[in-house]
């Protein structure tokens, strides 16, 4: 509870998929929080549901809707892991001039923007608290904050690869995790990811570049993500590895960044700024 008592009140899009169940679950076990919408595609199977009920726990008295407006008005902040257009719809419906709405601030995990979507998706942090980020797992971040050390400190004759491992149901490549470590080795060599970065191979590629930052993927079965940046010179390699073995720390993680971003002024966030980095 906040200082006066009183819950902090969450919104869930993407309410019924295989995150937002998690962060529903991890809700319900929270003491300061408290599920107030849930939201969910119009033509998802659940609407009309218990959430509680649908993300495998005890009944919350909160049904699925596709009334997103409506959610907003009683919800203090929306965690997202939806789809990009919803994401950019309800992002753009915080922001707008005409929300007189109770929330006005944003966690995002969604991932598989394209280019132009990221860049309307972003601008929406000029009216409203916006943290997104590809993993909510602590263990990612300070993963992160060690590649990007590790990559500019050895420059000079290292390559960058990224290799990462998800479920066979997982539909987008690579995972936002592994665009996170990217971002993050290209910010310690100083380059555009954007122009750096090698998604697939294949064929006769030619030699690799100096400034590639290569990608790959592997999907099967129940894995909840396996992470490896290998950084290789001519004598050696380091790796540096995470492994997640329960989606609910990246439930938990989403949660605990919701309850930290209230209150915060409008602007871009990342999970970086929760822990502190």
């Amino acid at each position: 509870m906040t200082h006066d008592g009183t819950f902090t009140e969450i919104g869930i899009l993407g309410a019924d998929g295989r995150m937002g169940a998690a962060v529903i679950r991890a809700i319900a076990e929270h003491p300061t929080a408290r599920l107030s919408a849930a939201v969910t595609a119009p033509k998802s199977s659940e609407l009309g549901q218990d959430a509680g009920i649908v993300s495998g726990g005890s009944p919350l008295g909160v049904l699925l809707t596709d009334d997103l407006k409506s959610a907003l008005n009683v919800c203090d902040v929306l965690i997202d892991f939806s789809a990009p257009k919803a994401a950019i719809d309800a992002a753009l419906i915080l922001s707008g001039t005409g929300h007189a709405g109770r929330c006005h601030a944003m966690v995002s995990g969604t991932t598989g923007f394209t280019t132009p979507e990221d860049v309307a998706f972003e601008a929406a942090a000029n009216d409203l608290a916006l943290l997104r980020s590809g993993n909510f797992s602590p263990g990612v971040t300070a993963l992160s904050a060690l590649v990007e050390l590790a990559t500019e400190k050895l420059s000079r004759g290292w390559d960058i690869e990224i290799l990462e491992m998800h479920h066979r149901h997982k539909v987008d490549a690579p995972s936002g995790t592994a665009l996170l470590l990217g971002e993050a080795a290209a910010k310690g060599r100083g380059l555009d990811l954007a122009e750096s970065q090698v998604l697939s191979r294949e064929g006769m590629t030619g030699a690799r570049k100096d400034d590639d930052i290569g990608f790959a993927t592997l999907r099967g079965g129940g894995v909840v993500g396996r992470h490896d940046v290998r950084l290789a010179s001519n004598l050696e390699m380091i790796t540096l590895s995470h492994d997640a073995f329960d989606r609910s720390v990246f439930a938990k993680g989403a949660l605990s960044s919701a309850l930290w971003l209230v209150g915060q002024p409008k602007g871009l966030y990342s999970m970086r700024d929760v822990l502190g980095f």
